[in-house]
């Protein structure tokens, strides 16, 4: 069964940062799971696309690519079988030799951005904080796989090779030895499924038995918390319902710790806001974390030397997001970013560095 959401990697948003090109169009839009309301997302989809063709008109762009990106959008519209399946955000990322798309589970807002680079700022919002998660529902009798977003119904992901029960052939209550071999194999269904992601895998499961998965399991990015109780007495709606609150928990824990530590840091002189500072203060690789408001655009340049600012009043296909460039410097450099709402940045800027040292 196809997954819903397809976040991309680290390494698939590094090479977004990395590219260049002319003519990129970056373009993000709310979406719909339910496949019969698809057609307003089409709509919106259209839309933007003629917004970004404005653009590239506007700056003199060749007719010939601009009819080529003008194509591929609308081949994405006219694509049914795409449609049938999304999540709560589209991002699509064109330029005249191809496009990608990324299905997220983020209420991201509709823009549309040209330039020379992608505007990749609101996609690592699903990096941050996917609000998504996998369940795994475990119990001797029974075991299931559930994907589950914000606010959607939660949806069972089929695994082939999953095992049906700890029970042996007889209908026998297995000895511990046993059990752990049951949760070995669940461990070894779920590599298919879950490699490559980085999404919270929630268990679902009595205290014994998550235990015992614990000491197999080799998903890195199993939750400490668990949601407590036998699954089998509890349906997907409320296995769902559970795991929300606990990755609520998880973000408010995560927002909660880089407030501690930037204030902690701003006391020693290691902290900055100034949109300037921070993007020279990123170019030479002094930024440990930023925090970065997901929604906030700021058109102009950065030097790549020295990492000098030049603002510009009108985004255009010429500027780019001087916003996104930091993003991009940081995590050039092996730093963390972290894109979040705009309350959740220390001092109520569109911008907060964490920095490595004095400087």
């Amino acid at each position: 069964m196809a997954l819903h959401t397809d976040i991309p990697t680290r390494r698939q948003v590094e090479r977004l940062l990395a590219h260049r090109s002319l003519s990129s169009i970056s373009i993000y839009l709310p979406t719909d799971r339910l496949t019969q309301n698809a057609q307003q997302n089409r709509i919106e989809l259209k839309n933007l696309a003629a917004t970004a063709v404005e653009q590239l008109r506007a700056a003199g762009t060749d007719e010939h690519e601009i009819d080529a990106l003008s194509d591929e959008l609308h081949g994405l519209v006219d694509d049914d079988e795409f449609w049938n399946v999304q999540a709560d955000s589209l991002a699509i990322f064109a330029n005249p030799d191809g496009f990608q798309t990324y299905r997220l589970p983020n209420h991201l807002t509709a823009a549309v951005e040209v330039s020379d680079r992608y505007h990749v700022k609101p996609l690592l919002r699903a990096l941050t904080f996917p609000q998504a998660a996998f369940v795994l529902a475990l119990a001797q009798g029974s075991v299931r796989l559930l994907e589950i977003s914000a606010d959607a119904p939660p949806t069972e992901v089929r695994i082939a090779d999953l095992p049906h029960d700890a029970w042996d052939s007889q209908g026998n209550k297995v000895f511990k030895a046993r059990e752990r071999n049951y949760a070995r194999q669940i461990d070894h269904a779920l590599r298919g499924v879950l490699s490559g992601s980085d999404l919270p895998l929630i268990l679902a499961a009595t205290e014994g038995m998550a235990a015992v998965y614990r000491t197999v399991n080799s998903y890195p990015h199993l939750a400490e918390t668990r949601s407590a109780g036998n699954p089998e007495a509890l349906s997907d709606a409320d296995l769902a319902a559970a795991a929300r609150t606990i990755l609520d928990e998880i973000y408010a824990e995560q927002i909660t710790e880089i407030g501690e530590l930037f204030a902690l840091r701003d006391s020693q002189d290691r902290a900055a806001t100034d949109v300037a500072d921070v993007a020279r203060l990123a170019t030479i690789g002094a930024v440990d974390t930023v925090l970065v408001d997901i929604d906030s655009v700021v058109p102009g340049f950065i030097d790549e030397a020295t990492g000098h600012v030049t603002f510009d009043a009108e985004d255009d296909a010429l500027n780019y997001g001087v916003i996104d460039e930091i993003a991009r410097r940081v995590y050039a450099a092996s730093g963390r970013v972290l894109a979040v709402r705009a309350g959740d940045i220390p001092g109520g800027g569109e911008v907060a560095a964490i920095l490595r040292y004095v400087v």
